[in-house]
């Protein structure tokens, strides 16, 4: 028998009534045995067409023969028992149910990803599932529920917006600071992608750290408690970057490395940035063109030297890219441990990525 966390929410009609009637349709699903259900929470909309009235939002624990994409034909058809409309994404809905965990599970086809995608900053699924399994543990952050939600409950967190050149990630960070009136920290330096001169990288990751060191990271410059920060970097990334370094230099990385590392603060939260190779490439195209008038993508721009044709460029920022998500699903690490709320987010519509970020953060709050 499989543990699986359900998340359950509602923002139209009678919402309490919505809720206990999907409960008790799932008590009565052949295999199914409802274990725990939370106590419901009103919360606000995050995300989607303004205007919505609240949610209700609870968590059921329960045990199950079914397959993981079984679970998930079972609850829409709860849903669509319950009259769910599913036109507009995000929008006002009788009832929605999500898969959040299915026991320690990694699963991602195009039809369902578990653990939930999007959960590891939801205070909204986190706090009711912690109610009612507290010590049942998040498969890629490495610790239990109670404990990711421990983490994104910090009192000045740092959210850092993590890609490679040209996902869009400095971007996205300022939208986000914007948007959720938090500090920005931009890097004092882009990656240096296109170098093997290890005093380069050095330099630069001495200066990430100290960007995101504790004092600069909690605090702002007058000494004031900042709220939330927004990072468009983490110093682990220049680690996994460095893997492409040739042995020796990469060696001497290593020595120099490690003590930058422990001295930056851990981000409380990652969003990772991730696009596919045809958009790299016309990101790098774009920026090349539009150099002296605009500074969108100029984190591409130190490549463009480094290869006559962006293509050339292009499949080592997917293999980096590649490496990030393994690292990001590892909450070990050689020097710096992974922060334990990731949320990966497809940033190849730059619009639709900014929105999918700044309601992650919001859903921090």
């Amino acid at each position: 028998m499989a543990r699986c966390l359900i998340g359950c929410g509602s923002n139209l009609g009678s919402r309490r009534e919505q809720l206990d009637r999907a409960i008790e349709l799932l008590r009565f699903m052949p295999g199914v045995t409802v274990r725990a259900v939370s106590a419901y929470r009103e919360t606000r909309p995050i995300g989607g067409p303004p205007g919505q009235p609240p949610f209700l939002n609870g968590a059921c624990l329960i045990e199950t023969e079914l397959d993981p994409h079984d679970v998930l034909g079972m609850l829409a058809a709860v849903e669509n028992t319950l009259a769910r409309d599913r036109q507009e994404r995000w929008s006002a809905r009788t009832i929605d149910l999500d898969l959040l965990l299915y026991d320690d599970l990694v699963l991602e086809t195009e039809a369902l990803t578990v653990p939930h995608p999007r959960m590891a900053t939801r205070r909204f699924v986190l706090e009711p599932s912690v109610e009612i399994a507290p010590d049942l543990p998040h498969p890629t952050a490495g610790c239990s529920l109670r404990d990711l939600l421990g983490t994104i409950s910090a009192p000045c967190p740092l959210v850092s917006m993590v890609g490679v050149p040209g996902s869009g990630a400095s971007e996205v960070a300022r939208a986000v600071a914007d948007a959720t009136m938090a500090r920005l920290i931009p890097a004092p330096r882009p990656a240096p992608l296109e170098t093997d001169d290890v005093t380069t990288w050095l330099d630069v990751a001495e200066r990430w750290a100290d960007a995101t060191g504790p004092r600069r990271a909690r605090r702002d410059e007058g000494g004031d408690d900042c709220g939330v920060a927004i990072t468009d970097h983490w110093i682990g990334s220049l680690a996994v970057a460095a893997e492409g370094l040739p042995p020796a230099e990469r060696r001497r990385f290593d020595v120099g490395f490690a003590p930058l590392a422990a001295a930056a603060v851990v981000p409380h939260a990652i969003i990772l940035l991730l696009v596919d190779a045809d958009t790299l490439a016309d990101r790098m195209t774009f920026q090349s063109r539009r150099a002296a008038q605009t500074d969108v993508f100029s984190d591409v721009g130190a490549l463009r030297g480094a290869c006559v044709v962006p293509a050339d460029a292009v499949a080592p920022l997917v293999r980096l890219q590649e490496r990030l998500a393994c690292r990001l699903r590892d909450p070990g690490g050689r020097f710096t441990p992974a922060p334990r709320a990731v949320v990966t987010i497809a940033a190849d519509d730059l619009s639709r990525a900014t929105d999918e970020a700044i309601a992650a953060v919001e859903a921090m709050l």
